[in-house]
C-alpha cells in the first residue's frame, strides 16, 4: 500500500443531519440503509453475506478490518459456497475505522475492497466507529446513506427499509433439494437463511427441501419444519405466519424449529407479539441463560426485533433469556414439539456453544416419525444439563469462614508483579463476601501485604513447614493456591502430597489439586489431552539425560527440552544435536525431576486464550492473544497483540471451542490459560500447555480487556455462579460474557541484559525479560510505537537507527530484534524476505513497513512543509512529537506548538469491555489520534498521580506500592484521582484504584496532553520513582502545577553537579568529586585522588551506567557508557571509598522540616548498590551519636532543597566520619520496607503534606519492637554467564523481607524466602570485608569440632555471623 496514495472522499450521512466524512473503498456508488453496529472482532465475510443484514449499513466496532482478506469461491459437496453465508453480499454498505489493503492469510484470494467492488457494495473507512456506535446506542438505529464526496445540499428523503418486505427480497425464488437420499426429511422455509444452517442439518444426514418464504406448507411432505433467519419486521410476513399456524393446528404436530426471524414468526403464529428494539443485538458475545438448567451460553446474534415474552400464550414457556438486557431469546411448547431461539446456534460468525440444538431438533423429528412422544423441553434440558464428574460431590456455594492465600514471594524473572495484582484482587473479592483472609507472602514491597487488605499477613518463606505452622495457628477453612504463581502452586502440591490440608480440614478452593498436577506433569497432560481427541506436539517425558537422548532419536532433531513444574521456561531450550541436548538436559534436570522432549515447531504461530469456568460449567474465553514472534520464543519474551489480528472466524472459534473443551475436561474452576502452536499455512494446531492458575498472561488479558480475571476467579472459587457476578466496568451487565474490544493492544517485554556483561542477548524459550509494557491504540502502528517508547524511555519509537542491520539477528532474535527489523525495512528488505528470516506474519511486517515508509516521507520534509494533514497522519501512526522533530530537524516543543495550533490533540477513549454497546460506569482510558471525539467530559479538580512505568531492575513493585498508597490516601482525604501508568502487572493500573486511569506513556508529551485535557489541581510525580522525576522540569517549564517539592529542587538533587556543589555550599561532607568536562581532566582528577573512582551519571535509576574505575582504561570505557545514558545531564566522578559502611535514610519533610525519618543499615559494605544490599531496620550497630549526626545531615539537606514530600538519602560511614553519596527527592525502593517494619505509613504522611495537610512530626526511628531484614532476590539462574559479583550497578530483580526478635532470626527467614537452601551439614559464612577474610582459616578450624558434635551454634566475630546446622 502506498502511504501517499489518496483514496476517494465519501461521506456517511445520517437522518439527523450528521455528516461523517471518510475515505471510499469497495464500489464507488451511493447506498441507503438502516445504520446498525456489530461488536464481533472476526467474521466480516460471514457477516456481510448474512441475508439478515439486507438493506442495512453495517458498522463494525473493531477498528482493524480486512486483515485476513477474503477466501476463494470454492464450493462444498452440496455445491454451497464453503466460506460464505450466501451467494452474495447482502449488507447495503460497510463502515469501518481502518481497512487493511495488504491482508495476510494462507486462504486469502482477494482483498475485502476488491470483493466488495465485485459485488457492487460501497464501504467507508476513516470513521470514528466508537463515536458512531455510542450515537446509535443513545438514539437508536437510524437511517443513513453513503454518498461519494461531501454533500453540499440537503439529501433526498430517507426511506425506512423495514417498511418493505425484505424477506421477499432475499428468499429463494424456486425450491431446492439437498441430500435427496438423506433422512429425516426437513422442510426449510428460506426467509433469508444462512448457509451454515443448511450445513448443520446436512452434516447430520438430513434431507433438506428449501422453499420460498411464502410457500404453502404441506406436512405430508416433510418430517420436520425448520424456519430460518431473515431481515426486517416479522409483522410483514403475514403469509408465512399463516402457513406456520396452519401446520401447528394440525393433529400430527410435526416438529418445528425456528431461528432468529424464524423464532419471531413461530412466536407470532402461536399468538405472541413482537417489538422493535432500540438498536438490536448484533455480535458474537451475547450471553443467554437456559431456563431449564440455569446455564449461560455465548451466542451469535443479529436482530432488531424481539418477542414480547409477556405475551406468551398458555402452553408456551420461555426457553432462553438474554442475561444482559433480559429480552427473550427462545420459546418452547410445554407439550408439543415446537421450539425456537432468537440467537444463531449455527454460528458463522461466532461461538459454536449451542450447535447441539440441531441434534435436539433432529432427535425430536426422528422420535416423532417413529411414533414416540418426546418432550422437547425435557430433551433440551438433558442435552444442556451439566453433570459433574463426581456426582456425589455436586457443585455448591461455599461459605468458608477464613481463607489462606499463598503469595508468590520475591519478584524474579518469570514471576513478577502480576501476582501482586492477582492476589490483591482475590483478597478484595473474598472481603466482599465477608470472609477473613490470611496471606503468606515475604515480599514486603507488594500492595497485597499492606494494611487494610488481608486481615492478617505473614512475612514468612513460602515453604511447606512454615505454611503448616500458619495453618495450625490460624485454622483456615479454605486455601487458594492459584494466585501466587508457580511458587504457591508448587508449595500447595507438596502440602497436598504430605496430607497437610486433609489433616487440618482445609479445602482447596477453585481448581482441584489433581487438575493442577495433571496440567503440570507433561506426560499426564499429554495423555489427558489425547482422551478428548486433541493433540499436543509429539513429545516424550523423560527423567534422565540418557532417556532424553533416546527420545530425541525417535522424534528426530531439532527438539525442544522443557522442565516440568517450572516457570517462565526455566531450563528450556532448543537442541539441534546430541551435544546441545545433553547440555540442556543436564541444566533442566537440575530444576525439575521431569523433562519433556518436544518435536520442534519453531516458526509456527503462537496463540493463547484466557478461559474462565465456574463450578456449574458456565465457560467463556475472555481474551485471545497472538504472538508477533513465532513459536520458539517464550510467550513472556514475545511481543503479544490482543485480540489476534490474523485469525479468521473459523480459526478463532475452532481454537476457542477447543480451549473450552480442554478446560472442561480438566475440571478447572476459575481462570486458566491455554497456548497453541498453529501452522501458519493450514488449520493444523497443537496444544502447547495449560496453566491452571493465574499467570502473567492473565494480568495482561485483564488489563487488555478490562475484565478482572483474578477477582472473578476468586469469586468462582467460592462456588458463585459466573452469571451472578456483575461486570464491574459496566456495572449493569453480567460477568458471564466475552469482552468485545474496539481497540488494539500491544505488549512488549522489557529486558535489562545490558547490565550483565557476559549474558547472551539472544532470546528464546527461557525467559530473560524483567517486565513488560502494554499500549493501547485504534491502529496497530499507534499502539506498537507507544509500546516501544514505554519499554525504554530513551527510544523514540520504531527507530531504524538504533541497531545496525544483521541477517543473523533477524533469524536468531535478540532483545533488540525489533530495531534490526526497522533497519532492514529502511534498507529496502522485502516483506517476503523478512518473513523468511523472522517467521513473523506478513501482516505485522507490513504494519511495521508502514511506519518506516512514513518516516522516510517525514525525513524528506522540513518543519515548514509539515502540513496539518501530514502531521495528523504521523500522530495516527504513533509518532511522538520528539520523533517527528528529529525527522523534520526541529524541536519537540516546536512540533507540539504547531500541533496545538492546527487543532491536532489526542482524543480520550474508554475501555468498557463491550465496544460501547453499554455505557461504562468506570473510567479506564487511553489516548488516540484515530478518533473524532472524547468519550467523556472533563470537570477538572482531580489530582494526578504518575506511576512508575515498566518493571525493570531498579524500579519494581515497591514504587507501585507507593503510588497505590498515595491514591488510597487521596481517596481517604476526599480527593478524586487520576493515575497515569502503562504497566499491566501493577495494582495501580487496576481501574477501581482511582477515578480515572490513563493507560498511557509517562513522557512529557503525553502527561502534558492529559494535564491540558483534565485541568487537574496538580501533578504528584514523587510516588513513581525515577521516571516521573525525569520529566519534572519539562512539565514545570510549561507551567504545569507540580505538587510537593519544587521541580528546581528535584533538579538540584538529580543533577550530580548541582547536588555536589550544594553539599559543598552547606558544609556537608562528601567524597571528593569533579564534573566530567573531558577525558584528560577526568584522568588527572583520578590520579590526584587515587583509584578506584566512581563514575556517576545524572537522572538515572538503579545505578545505570554507574561503575567503579580502577584504571585509566576503565575510566575511558565507563565515561562513554555514562555519557550515553545521561546525554542531557552532567556526569560526575568521585573518589570511591573502600571498606565503608553504607546507610540509607528514608524521610518525609514539609517545607524542609522533617516529619518522620527511618534509617536502614546495609549489611554489605559500600560498593554494593542499595537495591542489592541486605538492609536492617531499626539500625542495630549505629551508635546514638552517629544517629544524631545522620539526622542533622538529613535536616540540613531537606532544608536546603526545601523538600515537601518524600526523599531518600544514602551516606557512607568510615572512621567515625559520615559522607553523603546522593539524595533522591522522591520515594525510594525501601519505603515499603521501613513503613511496614516500623508500622508507620511514610507514603500516607507524604501524600498529606504534598496536598497541604498539616502533619505533626513523629519519632519512629526506634521501631515497634521487631527487627526487619530486607534481602534481595536475584535471578542469576535465568541468565547464563552473568557475573554474580555485586557492585554499584543493581542486578537484583526483587526483594523479600522478614521480621524477627533479632536480626539473625529475620535474616535467616528472609534468606530462605529467596529460595536459598540452608545447608544441613555445612556452614554459611558471610564475609563482611577484605580484612575479615584473613580470619577464614581460624573460623574453619573452630567450626570443625562443632560440626562433628552436631551442636547448633552462632559464632560472632566482628562482621562475621554464621549458623552451624546439624
Amino acid at each position: 500500500m502506498c502511504l501517499t496514495e489518496k483514496k476517494s472522499t465519501c461521506s456517511l450521512v445520517l437522518e439527523d443531519g450528521t455528516v461523517l466524512p471518510g475515505e471510499s473503498f469497495g464500489a464507488k456508488i451511493p447506498a441507503d440503509g438502516e445504520v446498525v453496529f456489530q461488536t464481533g472482532m472476526v467474521g466480516y465475510p460471514e457477516s456481510l453475506t448474512d441475508p439478515s443484514y439486507h438493506a442495512q449499513i453495517l458498522v463494525l466496532t473493531y477498528p482493524l478490518v480486512g486483515n485476513y482478506g477474503i477466501p476463494g469461491d470454492d464450493k462444498d459437496q452440496h455445491n454451497l459456497p464453503r466460506w460464505f453465508e450466501s451467494h452474495r453480499i447482502w449488507a447495503a454498505g460497510l463502515v469501518v475505522r481502518e481497512l487493511c489493503e495488504t491482508p495476510s492469510h494462507w486462504r486469502q484470494a482477494r482483498t475485502l475492497s476488491q470483493w466488495m467492488t465485485d459485488h457492487g457494495v460501497p464501504g467507508i473507512c476513516g470513521i470514528d466507529t466508537r463515536e458512531l456506535t455510542k450515537k446509535i446506542r443513545s438514539k437508536g438505529t437510524m437511517l443513513g446513506r453513503i454518498v461519494m464526496g461531501v454533500p453540499e445540499s440537503p439529501l433526498a428523503e430517507f426511506r425506512d427499509p423495514n417498511k418493505r418486505n425484505l424477506v421477499a427480497e432475499v428468499s429463494i425464488k424456486a425450491p431446492v433439494v439437498y441430500n435427496a437420499e438423506g433422512c429425516p426429511r426437513i422442510c426449510v422455509v428460506d426467509c433469508g437463511l444462512k448457509y451454515n444452517q443448511l450445513r448443520c442439518l446436512l452434516t447430520r444426514g438430513a434431507r433438506l427441501d428449501v422453499v420460498r418464504w411464502d410457500h404453502t406448507l404441506n406436512p405430508e411432505q416433510f418430517d420436520g419444519l425448520f424456519l430460518s433467519n431473515g431481515p426486517g419486521d416479522p409483522a410483514l410476513c403475514g403469509v408465512a405466519i399463516d402457513n406456520i399456524r396452519n401446520v401447528m393446528l394440525r393433529e400430527d404436530h410435526k416438529p418445528i424449529f425456528g431461528i432468529c426471524l424464524g423464532h419471531q414468526l413461530l412466536a407470532v403464529a402461536a399468538g405472541c407479539s413482537t417489538f422493535k428494539m432500540k438498536y438490536g443485538n448484533r455480535g458474537h458475545n451475547q450471553p443467554c441463560t437456559h431456563h431449564g438448567t440455569g446455564r449461560c451460553f455465548m451466542t451469535s446474534q443479529n436482530h432488531g426485533f424481539a418477542v414480547d415474552v409477556s405475551s406468551l400464550p398458555t402452553g408456551w414457556l420461555p426457553l432462553f433469556t438474554n442475561t444482559n438486557d433480559n429480552t427473550n431469546e427462545g420459546i418452547v411448547h410445554s407439550t408439543l414439539p415446537y421450539f425456537s431461539v432468537q440467537f444463531h446456534p449455527e454460528h458463522t460468525a461466532g461461538p459454536q456453544d449451542l450447535e447441539c440444538l440441531f441434534d435436539v431438533f433432529l432427535d425430536v423429528v426422528k422420535n416423532h416419525k417413529a411414533g414416540r412422544d418426546i418432550s422437547v423441553q425435557q430433551l433440551l434440558t438433558e442435552q444442556l444439563l451439566y453433570r459433574p464428574v463426581c456426582p456425589t460431590n455436586p457443585a455448591q456455594r461455599l461459605h468458608p469462614r477464613k481463607v489462606l492465600i499463598l503469595g508468590s514471594g520475591g519478584l524474579s524473572i518469570g514471576q513478577a508483579g502480576e501476582f501482586d495484582y492477582s492476589g490483591s484482587q482475590a483478597i478484595k473479592a473474598l472481603k466482599e463476601e465477608n470472609i477473613q483472609t490470611v496471606l503468606i507472602n515475604p515480599n514486603i514491597a507488594t500492595v497485597q501485604t499492606s494494611k487494610g487488605l488481608a486481615d492478617k499477613v505473614y512475612f514468612l518463606p513460602l515453604m511447606p513447614e512454615y505454611v503448616e505452622q500458619v495453618i495450625i495457628s490460624e485454622r483456615p477453612d479454605g486455601v487458594l493456591l492459584t494466585f501466587g504463581g508457580q511458587t504457591a502452586l508448587n508449595c500447595g502440591v507438596k502440602l497436598q502430597h504430605s496430607g497437610v490440608f486433609e489433616k487440618y480440614n482445609v479445602t482447596i478452593l477453585g481448581t482441584p489439586i489433581q487438575s493442577i498436577i495433571e496440567t503440570e506433569d507433561r506426560k499426564i497432560f499429554a495423555d489427558r489431552i489425547n482422551e478428548i481427541g486433541e493433540r499436543v506436539a509429539p513429545s516424550a517425558a523423560v527423567y534422565s539425560v540418557q532417556e532424553a537422548l533416546e527420545a530425541a532419536e525417535k522424534l528426530e532433531y531439532p527438539v525442544m527440552a522443557r522442565a516440568a513444574f517450572s516457570l517462565g521456561g526455566l531450563g528450556s531450550g532448543f537442541a539441534n544435536n546430541k551435544e546441545e541436548l545433553r547440555c540442556l538436559a543436564q541444566q533442566a534436570l537440575a530444576h525439575s525431576r521431569q523433562l519433556i522432549i518436544d518435536k520442534s515447531l519453531k516458526g509456527w504461530k503462537e496463540v493463547e486464550y484466557e478461559v474462565v469456568r465456574d463450578a456449574y460449567d458456565n465457560c467463556i474465553t475472555v481474551c485471545n492473544m497472538e504472538n508477533v514472534d513465532p513459536l520458539g520464543i517464550h510467550t513472556g519474551e514475545s511481543i503479544v497483540v490482543a485480540p489476534s489480528q490474523t485469525l479468521t472466524n473459523r480459526e478463532y472459534n475452532l481454537l476457542r471451542t477447543t480451549a473450552i473443551n480442554v478446560i472442561r475436561h480438566f475440571g478447572v474452576v476459575g481462570e486458566c490459560n491455554i497456548q497453541y502452536a498453529c501452522n501458519p499455512n493450514s488449520e493444523e494446531y497443537y496444544i502447547i500447555e495449560v496453566n491452571a492458575r493465574l499467570s502473567r498472561s492473565s494480568a495482561l488479558a485483564s488489563k487488555a480487556t478490562g475484565y478482572p480475571l483474578a477477582y472473578v476467579a476468586a469469586k468462582l472459587s467460592l462456588g458463585i455462579p459466573l452469571p451472578d457476578i456483575r461486570n464491574s466496568v459496566t456495572g449493569s451487565t453480567t460477568a458471564c460474557f466475552e469482552p468485545s474490544l474496539d481497540y488494539c493492544v500491544v505488549k512488549i517485554p522489557r529486558w535489562d541484559l545490558s547490565k550483565f556483561t557476559r549474558v547472551s542477548t539472544k532470546i528464546g524459550s527461557s525467559m530473560k525479560s524483567v517486565g513488560e509494557v502494554m499500549a493501547i491504540g485504534r491502529k496497530f502502528e499507534e499502539a506498537f510505537q507507544k509500546a516501544l517508547r514505554m519499554m525504554d524511555e530513551n527510544v523514540l519509537g520504531f527507530d531504524p537507527y538504533v541497531k545496525a542491520l544483521s541477517d543473523e539477528e533477524l533469524e536468531t532474535p535478540t532483545d533488540k530484534r525489533m530495531f534490526v527489523l526497522a533497519a532492514a525495512l529502511k534498507a529496502g528488505y522485502s516483506i517476503d524476505r523478512l518473513c523468511d528470516l523472522t517467521k513473523i506474519d506478513r501482516w505485522f511486517l507490513q504494519k511495521m513497513k508502514n511506519i518506516v515508509d512514513y518516516q522516510v516521507i517525514l525525513e524528506s520534509l522540513g518543519q515548514p512543509q509539515l502540513s496539518q494533514e501530514l502531521l495528523l497522519k504521523a500522530k495516527q501512526y504513533g509518532f511522538s512529537d520528539k520523533q517527528i522533530a528529529t525527522f523534520v530537524k526541529s524541536t519537540e516543543l516546536s512540533v507540539r506548538r504547531k500541533r496545538e495550533e492546527t487543532g491536532i490533540t489526542p482524543y480520550v477513549k474508554q475501555i468498557d469491555t463491550v465496544a460501547a454497546e453499554w455505557p461504562a460506569s468506570t473510567n479506564y482510558l487511553y489516548l488516540t489520534y484515530n478518533g473524532s471525539a472524547h468519550d467523556l467530559t472533563f470537570p477538572g479538580g482531580l489530582t494526578m498521580v504518575i506511576g512508575s512505568g515498566v518493571y525493570r531492575i531498579g524500579s519494581s513493585v515497591e514504587f507501585d506500592w507507593c503510588a497505590v498508597g498515595c491514591l488510597r490516601e487521596l481517596r481517604n482525604l476526599g480527593k478524586k484521582t487520576i493515575m497515569v501508568n502503562y504497566n499491566p502487572e501493577t495494582v495501580s493500573t487496576d481501574y477501581d484504584m482511582c477515578d480515572r486511569l490513563y493507560f498511557e506513556e509517562i513522557s512529557f508529551e503525553v502527561v502534558m496532553d492529559i494535564y491540558n485535557a483534565e485541568n487537574p489541581e496538580g501533578i504528584i510525580l514523587c510516588m513513581g520513582g525515577q521516571l516521573p522525576n525525569n520529566i519534572a522540569m519539562d512539565l514545570h517549564r510549561q507551567q504545569a502545577r507540580i505538587l510537593g517539592t519544587s521541580p528546581e529542587s528535584v533538579d538540584g538533587a538529580e543533577n550530580r553537579f548541582k547536588f555536589s556543589r550544594m553539599l559543598d555550599r552547606i558544609g556537608i561532607s562528601q567524597p571528593r568529586w569533579k564534573e566530567l568536562t573531558n577525558l584528560k581532566s577526568a584522568i588527572e582528577f583520578c590520579e590526584e585522588v587515587g583509584y578506584p573512582c566512581l563514575v556517576r551519571p545524572s537522572y538515572v535509576l538503579s545505578g545505570a551506567a554507574m561503575n567503579v574505575a580502577h584504571s585509566p582504561q576503565d575510566l575511558e570505557t565507563y565515561l562513554k557508557s555514562a555519557s550515553d545514558v545521561s546525554k542531557e545531564h552532567p556526569v560526575v566522578i568521585s573518589k570511591f571509598l573502600l571498606e565503608a559502611k553504607e546507610i540509607d535514610v528514608d524521610a518525609v519533610a514539609y517545607d524542609g522540616i522533617i516529619l518522620c525519618l527511618a534509617v536502614c543499615e546495609h549489611v554489605e559494605n559500600a560498593g554494593v548498590h542499595s537495591g542489592d544490599a541486605t538492609l536492617v531496620t531499626p539500625p542495630q550497630d549505629i551508635n546514638p551519636q552517629t544517629l544524631q549526626k545522620i539526622m542533622a545531615i538529613s535536616r540540613a539537606i531537606a532544608g536546603a532543597l526545601e523538600v515537601t514530600g518524600p526523599f531518600n538519602m544514602q551516606l557512607i560511614a568510615k572512621d567515625n566520619e559520615l559522607k553523603v553519596i546522593e539524595c533522591n527527592v522522591r520515594v525510594s525502593r525501601s519505603f515499603p520496607f521501613v513503613s511496614k517494619t516500623l508500622d508507620f505509613d511514610f507514603v500516607a504522611v507524604a501524600t498529606r503534606v504534598i496536598i497541604g495537610e498539616k502533619v505533626d512530626p513523629v519519632d519512629v526511628l526506634a521501631g515497634c519492637g521487631k527487627v526487619g531484614v530486607k534481602v534481595p532476590q536475584f535471578s542469576f539462574s535465568r541468565l547464563a554467564g552473568a557475573d554474580v559479583m555485586l557492585g554499584v550497578e543493581m542486578s537484583s530483580t526483587g526483594e523479600v523481607a522478614c521480621f524477627g526478635e533479632n536480626r539473625y532470626e529475620a535474616y535467616l527467614k528472609a534468606m530462605m524466602s529467596t529460595g536459598f537452601q540452608i545447608p544441613k551439614k555445612a556452614i554459611l559464612l558471610s564475609i563482611g570485608s577484605f580484612k575479615v577474610r584473613s580470619c577464614i582459616v581460624i573460623i574453619i578450624r573452630f567450626s570443625s569440632p562443632v560440626l562433628e558434635t552436631g551442636i547448633q551454634n552462632i559464632c560472632k566475630m566482628k562482621q562475621v555471623h554464621k549458623y552451624v546446622w546439624k
